[in-house]
């Protein structure tokens, strides 16, 4: 969510370039530097918030199960038993075969990118603010608007789709399907660009659309942001910041359903992916 914040002498431009730039360590120097670029520089914040945000997922969860009880169960152990159920629903819809790995993972995805996605409707000022007060220049709190931290989700999810293929139809029913599917093995190589075209397209749309949606959010979090931040500035500036107020429970209100949404559709995408790589086609 917005806050209100007064920036000084800070220009509309770099408050909000700020507000989008990571904290980044580079791993060759070991050094904190806004400006690094390449391979070899982390974002420092989005990896904290990330495994922070998974330690949360594992806390609360272990926290229910340890706690659960057959007689009358407290409402951690409701709500952690509503949300197994959903997504255990899910998979049990989309998924075809039993299997022990696909549920405990879309259950994870779930929460996982729900969590990172909820940090979204944190006062956009509040942490990096706080974090400002001790010394460190930037920080960016939703990990999913960071393009690594949902295209690393996304590469997970690709590595698995070929581990399922392989599992369930081996390496020849694999290979096999690859060169005779949708065509027949008279336009192999017509099928083998149609298969790397579409495996490639997999993991970039996950990444993409989480990152999209995620980072639009953000941003206009920020304007909303600027909008309060003219409360001082006579009585156009009230308005403006009456304004923002507005806007800034409404697009909260919306967001909770975008973040929700978000989670959803990757958690649903990965278990389809899935699905369709332990599908066995007919052969041609």
């Amino acid at each position: 969510m917005a806050a209100e914040q007064g920036h000084g002498e800070t220009t509309t431009g770099e408050y909000v370039l700020h507000h989008l730039t990571n904290l980044k360590l580079d791993l060759q120097t070991m050094s904190i530097d806004a400006h690094a670029k390449g391979f070899w520089v982390l974002h420092l914040d989005s990896v904290i918030f990330s495994v922070l945000l998974g330690l949360l997922f594992i806390w609360v969860f272990r926290k229910a199960a340890a706690g659960a009880t057959s007689a009358v169960p407290s409402g951690l152990q409701n709500f952690a038993e509503m949300v197994i159920d959903f997504v255990d629903t899910q998979v049990r819809e989309i998924f075809p075969h039993a299997d022990r790995l696909v549920a405990p993972l879309a259950l994870t995805i779930f929460v996982w990118v729900f969590l990172m996605n909820f940090m979204d409707l944190i006062p956009v000022d509040l942490l990096p603010t706080s974090a400002a007060a001790v010394g460190i220049p930037y920080l960016k709190v939703v990990p999913s608007t960071d393009v690594n931290i949902t295209a690393g989700l996304a590469l997970g999810v690709f590595v698995l789709i070929f581990v399922y293929n392989f599992r369930y139809k081996g390496v020849g029913g694999f290979f096999k399907e690859v060169f005779t599917h949708p065509f027949g093995p008279w336009l192999a190589p017509v099928n083998l660009i149609l298969r790397v075209v579409e495996e490639v397209a997999r993991p970039v749309s996950l990444a993409l659309r989480l990152f999209g949606n995620l980072f639009a959010g953000e941003l206009i979090f920020i304007l909303i942001a600027l909008l309060m931040a003219q409360a001082l500035n006579g009585v156009l500036g009230a308005v403006l910041a009456g304004m923002g107020v507005a806007l800034h429970w409404a697009w909260a209100v919306f967001h909770i359903l975008v973040i929700t949404l978000q989670a959803f559709v990757f958690m649903v995408l990965t278990v389809v992916y899935l699905g369709a790589a332990a599908e066995q086609h007919a052969d041609h």
